[in-house]
Order: structure tokens, then C-alpha cells, then sequence
């Protein structure tokens, strides 16, 4: 009865060993190398998989997902024989699981290694200054020959990424010294170019300043000569209408007698006058003159346009 049951037992073990050597279940984004006889038989992907059993074995087991490599910090000469120390991260992803077990021994540590020989080269390409501006050409160059390098091993090289370019701290000393002499040529510069717009800011606003002076002195001489021009025109007017309306009352009915009476007026007025200003004074020889001057003044006075001149009239003696 024992022997029996030791021998179900051994059958059962026998039996679940070989179920667990012949079943195979593969996760997702994974594939499974299958050798037969320790030749390349299959790659199985994800899902439930038999095998014979003692027969084919899983070789190697690689991942589909995206994987990052971090390339430690190495010692780069740039173009103008500077020393930095450089580090990255590199991204690849398995494509071929097949050509990624025969076609390298290990493909992330080759392709680290060839990441470094890479980098390295095109550090020495530039100067030191443009290895900060140049980042994204670097990572561009890495990229194109890793994954040609890499491409027999079934590998893709997706994106290489510089974390840290290093430079020696004497190094560091003097870009900042030039950094700041930079800046603060640049503070100058702008100093200059804002004082000088100022400038040309203030004499643009004098100069227009000066040109709206001229044309509102322009403008209030010929407002001026407008107003005077407008002035003698009223004069002359207002004079030559009241000259009209002394010839019309001298013409009506007695107009000449009180023309001569204001004459008369005048005459005395102005006379008296010359008394005052002097104590010496010509007076007429003849004072008949005023008759005479008065009837003149009446005969002028009395003429129409277009008709004939009365007689002259002759002082009396």
C-alpha cells in the first residue's frame, strides 16, 4: 500500500515537472527566445505557449517596452582643447528579439559604450561655447550613428538626451567673468542708444516746436494784415459814404448855407487856435478871403457828375 502510494506521488510530481517545463505563458510587451536541441527554434510573444517537453527550452526572455540607459559622465575634449565632463541618458527599444540574442552578446552595455566613443567625437567637433547652444545637434548626431551601428542587433535607438556638460572650474571662472563683461556691454550699449533716442526725441520735439511758432506767427500776420486790410476798407468805406451823404445834404435845399456856416466854423475854430499855440501870428491881408474861400467850397459842393461847372466866383476886393 505504501509502495503504491509513493509511486502515484513520484507520477504526479513527474507529471506536474513536465507540464511546468512544457507550458509557457508570456506577459505583455515580452517575447521569449526558443532554442530546440540549443538551436534557434521561435520567439514566442505574449499569451500561453506548449513546448516539447526536454526538448525546447526558453533562451532568452527580452522586453518590447522602451528602455532608458544612463551613459555615466565621461571626460570630453572639445575642438578648442577644453576639458568637460558630459553625461546623458540614452533611449532604445528591442524590435528583432531574435537578432538581439545572436547578434550581440549584450546589446545595452555595447551600445553605452558606443554612445560614449560617439559623444565624445562630436564634443570634439565644436568649441567650447557652442557646446551649450549645440545640445540638439549632438543628441541628433548620437542618435543617427548609434542607430546604424545598432540596427544588426535589432535594436532601435529612439532619442539620446545630454543631462550635464561640466567644465573645469577655472574654466567656469572666466565665462562668467566674460558673460559679465558681455552683459554689461550690452547694459552700455543700451545706455547709449537710449540717450541717444532721447536726444533725437528732444530735438525732433524742438523742431517741431519751432515749426508750429513759425506758423502761428505766419498765421496771426496774415490775421493781422487781414484785420488792418479790413480796417482801411471800413475806413475808406464809412469815409466815402459819409462824404456821399455831405455832397447830397449840400445839394438839397439849404445845404449850401449851412456848408458855409460850418466852413465859417471851421475857419474861426482853426484861427483861434493858431492864437493859442503862439504869441506871434500871420493873419490874412484881405479877410475877404473867407468870403471868397466859402463861396468856393459852395460852388464845388453844388457840382453833379456829367453836368457844368457854375461861373467862378471872383473875391471881393
Amino acid at each position: 500500500m505504501d509502495t503504491t502510494f509513493i509511486a502515484l506521488l513520484v507520477l504526479a510530481f513527474v507529471i506536474l515537472f513536465i507540464i511546468f517545463k512544457i507550458a509557457v505563458v508570456v506577459p505583455q510587451q515580452n517575447a521569449y527566445v526558443i532554442e530546440r536541441l540549443g538551436k534557434y527554434s521561435k520567439t514566442l510573444n505574449a499569451g500561453f505557449h506548449i513546448l516539447w517537453p526536454f526538448v525546447d527550452k526558453v533562451a532568452y526572455k527580452h522586453t518590447l517596452k522602451e528602455q532608458a540607459a544612463d551613459i555615466a559622465e565621461q571626460v570630453c575634449i572639445t575642438k578648442d582643447n577644453v576639458q568637460v565632463g558630459v553625461d546623458g541618458v540614452l533611449y532604445m527599444q528591442v524590435l528583432d528579439p531574435g537578432r538581439a540574442s545572436y547578434g550581440i552578446g549584450n546589446y545595452m552595455f555595447a551600445i553605452s559604450q558606443l554612445a560614449q566613443t560617439t559623444l565624445r567625437s562630436e564634443i570634439g567637433k565644436i568649441d567650447l561655447d557652442r557646446t551649450f547652444e549645440e545640445r540638439g545637434t549632438i543628441n541628433q548626431n548620437v542618435v543617427a550613428e548609434l542607430d546604424k551601428a545598432s540596427d544588426p542587433w535589432g535594436v532601435k535607438v529612439l532619442r539620446y538626451e545630454i543631462k550635464n556638460i561640466n567644465p573645469p572650474q577655472d574654466v567656469l571662472g572666466a565665462m562668467e567673468k566674460q558673460m559679465r563683461a558681455e552683459r554689461e556691454k550690452r547694459a552700455v550699449i543700451l545706455t547709449s542708444e537710449g540717450e541717444r533716442d532721447a536726444k533725437i526725441n528732444e530735438a525732433e520735439g524742438e523742431k517741431q516746436r519751432v515749426i508750429k511758432e513759425s506758423e502761428a506767427a505766419k498765421q496771426q500776420q496774415i490775421n493781422e494784415a487781414d484785420g488792418e486790410a479790413q480796417a482801411i476798407l471800413a475806413v475808406a468805406t464809412a469815409t466815402a459814404e459819409g462824404l456821399r451823404k455831405v455832397a447830397n445834404a449840400v445839394i438839397d435845399e439849404g445845404g449850401s448855407e449851412a456848408m458855409q456856416l460850418r466852413i465859417a466854423e471851421q475857419y474861426i475854430t482853426e484861427f483861434g487856435n493858431l492864437a493859442k499855440t503862439g504869441n506871434t501870428f500871420v493873419v490874412p491881408s484881405n479877410l475877404a478871403d473867407l468870403t471868397s474861400m466859402m463861396a468856393l467850397a459852395t460852388d464845388i459842393a453844388k457840382r453833379k457828375p456829367g453836368g457844368e461847372s457854375p461861373a467862378p466866383i471872383t473875391p471881393s476886393p
